[in-house]
């Protein structure tokens, strides 16, 4: 008995490991510590591509046309509008929408559109105190709209948004002039097609002139020593204009080269010593540092509204879409010198400076001074009084975070009106970028004073009137406006970011101007871009 249970004993006890599951776990084991390299090594690789690929778009995203071409281009002035009186002194002029072709490069045919023409449009020009009437015919095969960008104006002549102009369809703003001499422009705004309208060539400059600064001893001929410089950025794609966005490119579309006045390097022979230079932005996206490789001085004496009161020396002139200064610069017998746009400081951090093409420069214009230059006047000490708003006018402050998915996180809505400001009052606005982002900020019909930028006076470069500030990510700016009418409740004027691919998105406000005491009223119905009435 005792034999037999000492015999079973051992078989009640954990019987030891099999040899064959010893191997199967010893499998399992090798197949995980497989599995893990092959993962790791994967992950690795996903790394390394991931890391070249970043260091590949850091490194590819600037853009420089600096010292890379030759400027032998004759630049292109745009001719003045042709107009005519009517009996009742009305100055009328006529645009047509139209599409074309552009030789931009010798033997290349691009597919444009053009006021009168194949790319951009003539010169308007009128004095203040005059009534002007613009017939404008659309011959294209979609609708849009023109905007008088700085012009004081009615809101149903501003050519906004709610102002269509249907293919075959003509619309015929009219309004007087009533503000001081300035560097305006025109340009469409449909709503959501904004930035594809402006790229294709459709902008113009429209000047305006009073007889104030007809008596100062500024440079006055046009095309010779007064010299119109729209400057837009644009990249090609075989013959047709490229418009897509880069990877990481979330200002909108950026160019590799620069046009002038639709020339691409250009040069201009000039045969004065001080020449007046108009700078448009008329870019889409892209912002710009003016100066040149010397380091010369520039004199500013106006901005997008008018005359500073003062010259200011500087040696950058920064601008973002839709903003224009006049510059003057002095010339040197038998030299040549080129406008450049250079990096940006003050555009944001280094991701958006690298990727929204504040690193970028470009050489823009060449100007070369005849052997023997005509003599001008030195400029004068003062140019203008000040009639901007002051803080101590403002009745009321209003706040906008500008956002690209909307504006106080709103996108915009055509049916809404989203402020409403009372005629003849002043207010402060205060406008915020925390986005990560550049944007600037464009309001219709005023000219407004800068009154902060983060806490502080803003730069001498800002002191004159504007209606379109650089906002870039961190900056808070205070704003004096003022709202001289007249009341419409019913149709509204726009507040925006022109970087227009941002606009098109929906960054975009609406305001209405009413009398004192009056309600905002209803915009009307929009069902895309309606045919406009005759002088509607």
């Amino acid at each position: 008995m005792t034999r037999l249970m000492s015999r079973s004993g051992p078989q009640d006890g954990p019987a030891g490991p099999a040899p064959g599951g010893r191997r199967a776990g010893r499998r399992r084991a090798f197949r995980i510590r497989r599995l893990l390299v092959v993962l790791g090594s994967v992950v690795t690789a996903v790394a390394v591509a991931v890391g070249a690929l970043f260091a590949w778009l850091w490194t590819d995203a600037p853009v420089s046309t600096v010292g890379k071409h030759r400027f032998d281009t004759p630049l292109a002035i745009p001719p003045l509008a042709e107009s005519a009186v009517d009996k009742d002194g009305t100055r009328v002029f006529d645009l047509r929408m139209q599409a074309g072709q552009t030789e931009f490069r010798s033997g290349v045919k691009t597919p444009t559109w053009g006021f009168n023409g194949s790319y951009l449009g003539p010169t308007l020009r009128a004095r203040r105190g005059e009534r002007v009437r613009v017939r404008i015919t659309n011959t294209l095969d979609e609708a849009s709209s023109v905007h008088w960008h700085g012009m004081h104006l009615p809101a149903r002549m501003d050519g906004g948004p709610h102002q269509p102009i249907a293919p075959g369809a003509t619309w015929s703003p009219h309004w007087r002039v009533d503000q001081p001499a300035a560097t305006l422009w025109y340009h469409p705004h449909p709503h959501g097609s904004t930035e594809q309208h402006v790229r294709r060539g459709l902008a113009g400059l429209f000047l305006l002139d009073d007889e104030h600064s007809a008596r100062l001893p500024l440079p006055r001929r046009y095309g010779v020593d007064d010299l119109p410089v729209i400057v837009q950025d644009v990249r090609f794609d075989g013959a047709r204009l490229d418009d897509d966005r880069r990877l990481l490119q979330n200002v909108g579309f950026l160019g590799d080269e620069t046009m002038v006045n639709g020339t691409l390097r250009p040069y201009r022979t000039v045969r004065d010593e001080l020449i007046r230079l108009r700078l448009l932005n008329a870019s889409t996206a892209r912002t710009y540092a003016f100066g040149f490789p010397d380091g010369r001085t520039l004199s500013l004496t106006a901005t997008d509204g008018g005359l500073l009161e003062r010259p200011v020396s500087l040696d950058r002139v920064q601008l973002s879409p839709g903003e224009r200064a006049e510059i003057v610069v002095r010339m040197r017998a038998g030299e040549r010198v080129m406008l450049r746009s250079f990096p940006q400081k003050n555009y944001g951090d280094s991701w958006q400076r690298r990727f929204g093409g504040g690193d970028d420069s470009f050489d823009v214009l060449e100007l070369r001074a005849a052997q023997r230059l005509r003599s001008s006047p030195a400029l004068p000490a003062v140019l203008a009084r000040s009639a901007l708003p002051v803080e101590k006018e403002a009745v009321r402050g209003r706040f906008f975070d500008l956002k690209r998915s909307g504006i106080n996180g709103r996108k915009m809505d055509m049916g809404r009106v989203d402020e409403t400001v009372t005629r003849g009052t002043t207010e402060v606005w205060t406008v915020r970028n925390s986005n990560g982002m550049p944007h600037n900020f464009h309001v219709h019909d005023v000219q407004f004073r800068v009154l902060e930028v983060n806490g502080s006076p803003p730069p001498p470069a800002l002191g004159g009137p504007k209606d379109t500030v650089f906002v870039p990510h961190g900056t808070t700016m205070r704003l004096a406006l003022r709202f001289s009418g007249p009341a419409d409740p019913d149709t509204p004027y726009m507040y925006h970011c022109h970087l227009l691919y941002h606009e098109d998105e929906g960054m975009m406000g609406q305001f209405v101007v009413v009398d004192k005491g009056q309600r905002a009223g209803v915009p009307p119905a929009h069902t895309g871009h309606e045919p406009a009435e005759e002088g509607r």
